[in-house]
């Protein structure tokens, strides 16, 4: 029976005590994470978020009703204990903090018994991650969830403090906002008091925080919870946090300045890790050309080359006809790896199928000089030899390539030199290595929707060198926009915002607004513009993306108290979920069951 704490008081954790503390007495308190009853002895190993500690129960200590009530103790009661701290009478645990001390117990109280666990609470846990996941509340009790959680609450904290000190003002924005038509869909609240009409949780809080600048605040910050209802992998959540901030009277280096010196700070602070600055830079075209991606790991080489100017006029179709519809051929050299065999390759071929491509070839270099390759037989000797000279290819490398459509040809061998590294183990998890992407295009187009697109936002200020060609080659003119890039991870992007109303009009104009529906999606923004606004610029992290590479975590889902799965649900507490048919009455809102079309 569950026992109360009526006149206890917890005196430490239990790993706030040490050897130094031998002698003292103490009550702890924590959870039952093993009991090993020896006859004259009982040992438990007591835990709580900050480790364990070593509880030893004799009979001459206790006395024989606490004796017999350490007897019935399993894993997870929840208990308290007076004792008092002696060296370890065993042998030393040089694995625990605690390994050297132990708590001679003369008190126990069972505050609370508990069923036997769906899995073990252990490090490094093997369970179904469905599992763990229904009974979060229990996996959370995990020693390496627990550290997770606690060094996000660090970082966090770190982050607010170096903020403040750098003139930063913490300020709130809603949370009920307006739907906007760009970027990823919105989640939608429906208003009880004004009928038909909806709400939208943030997407981020990027309008609110360019009214902030304009209302004469300066240096804003916020950590907050924002929303997007779209497809999750694992570095997405539907519901996420992000560490934002924006600045006015600056510019790009300010921006970038202020935001080297914060992760110098939380990562020295965190972690222990030294970052070295300034951190390189690389535009957008560089980092697509070298890597095949806006968010290039660079621990690793294996860079991509474009041999298109090399295989112009060669005899494989596949080449030229690629070159003539205005694409490229570009490869990687996978050093060494001219042994790999013909099924490996061809499980090659459908990975870069995935990705868009039409297929993969292939030329591997021999050791004796010759080729085994899909391609040979369609080029002469000296077209060979120039394509493997143009790869810096060498007897024992396997030269890998695609021809298409550029975009598809980075999107294919970006990740195909990411999925060849980790398998060749080619990628030092223990190193960081940052990078600012610069530069980006300030529009792409979409096939989808037949029309430009803002790369970012629509609030991103154009370079203004390459404004002049908005409208005869709005492809072509790069954005005032930086990325913040570490070991292949977008951690956080930004931009420097359009501050002038007629660049702002005319970028809406051509992403498809006429200027009655600008005005009335972003009037509150557009008239804001009319009373004086400095120029600003500002950033924001994924603080979830941030905290999961500081702990080497797979998924964010482990730096998440309470996540969400692919489907966007809770298995824990099953949201979403129906609700009762008064509250859609309240709300005027019907559900219609979704027509099943034909395939």
């Amino acid at each position: 029976m569950a026992e109360s704490m009526k006149g206890l008081k917890r005196t430490h954790r239990c790993t706030e005590v040490s050897s130094a503390n031998i002698g003292e007495q103490v009550t702890v308190m924590g959870w039952v994470q093993k009991r090993r009853n020896l006859g004259s002895l009982i040992f438990v190993d007591l835990r709580d978020r900050s480790g364990l500690l070593q509880i030893v129960f004799d009979e001459n200590n206790v006395g024989k009703d606490g004796f017999e009530k350490a007897g019935t103790l399993r894993n997870e009661y929840v208990i308290a204990v007076e004792g008092k701290i002696a060296k370890r009478s065993a042998a030393i645990n040089e694995n625990l903090k605690t390994g050297d001390i132990e708590v001679i117990a003369f008190s126990l109280r069972i505050l609370s018994e508990s069923d036997t666990p769906p899995f073990p609470i252990e490090e490094n846990s093997q369970t179904k991650d469905d599992l763990r996941l229904k009974y979060r509340y229990l996996d959370l009790r995990r020693p390496d969830l627990q550290r997770n959680l606690v060094l996000r609450s660090k970082v966090a904290f770190l982050m607010r403090n170096f903020m403040v000190k750098e003139g930063f003002l913490e300020i709130e924005t809603p949370m009920l906002t307006k739907s906007t038509p760009e970027g990823a869909r919105d989640y939608l609240v429906p208003s009880r008091v004004h009928p038909g009409s909806f709400y939208a949780l943030p997407q981020s809080p990027q309008l609110f925080k360019q009214l902030l600048m304009c209302s004469g605040y300066d240096r804003y910050f916020q950590i907050t919870k924002c929303f997007r209802d779209e497809d999750l992998r694992a570095d997405r959540q539907p519901e996420f946090t992000q560490a934002d901030m924006e600045l006015s009277f600056v510019d790009v280096d300010d921006v970038i300045d202020v935001n080297e010196r914060l992760l110098q700070y939380v990562f020295k602070e965190a972690i222990s890790v030294d970052v070295k600055l300034p951190l390189p830079r690389m535009t957008w075209q560089e980092a697509m050309d070298r890597y095949g991606s806006d968010k290039p790991d660079t621990r690793f080489g294996m860079e991509l080359r474009d041999v298109s100017e090399t295989v112009k006029g060669c005899g494989f179709s596949v080449f030229t006809s690629a070159l003539e519809q205005g694409g490229s051929v570009r490869g990687i050299n996978v050093k060494g790896q001219v042994v790999m065999p013909r099924k490996k390759i061809d499980k090659l071929v459908e990975f870069a199928k995935g990705y868009g491509a039409k297929g993969l070839a292939y030329l591997g270099v021999n050791e004796d000089g010759t080729y085994k390759s899909s391609f040979a037989k369609f080029m002469t000797e000296e077209e060979l030899k120039a394509l493997v000279q143009s790869m810096q290819g060498e007897p024992g490398d396997l030269l890998l390539f695609a021809a298409d459509r550029n975009k598809i040809v980075w999107e294919v061998l970006g990740a195909l030199r990411i999925h060849l590294a980790k398998e060749a183990g080619l990628i030092d998890e223990n190193q960081y290595n940052f990078l600012w992407v610069t530069d980006f295009p300030l529009l792409e187009w979409s096939d989808e929707e037949n029309r430009y697109m803002a790369m970012h936002h629509p609030f991103t200020m154009p370079v203004e060198e390459d404004w002049e060609r908005i409208d005869s080659d709005p492809g072509s003119v790069r954005a005032k926009a930086y990325d913040i890039v570490l070991n292949g991870t977008e951690l956080g992007g930004g931009s420097v915002r359009i501050h002038q109303n007629d660049i702002q009009e005319k970028m809406l104009e051509v992403l498809g607004f006429t200027k009655e529906r600008a005005w009335e999606q972003f009037g509150f923004l557009l008239g804001a513009f009319q009373y004086g606004v400095p120029p600003h610029a500002g950033l924001a992290y994924g603080l979830d993306r941030l905290v999961m590479h500081m702990v080497h975590a797979e998924s964010i889902r482990d730096v998440i108290a309470f996540p969400k799965v692919k489907d966007a649900s809770c298995l824990m507490s099953e949201a979403p979920n129906t609700v009762e048919e008064k509250q859609l009455e309240e709300l005027g809102i019907q559900i219609r069951p979704k027509e099943e079309t034909d395939a």
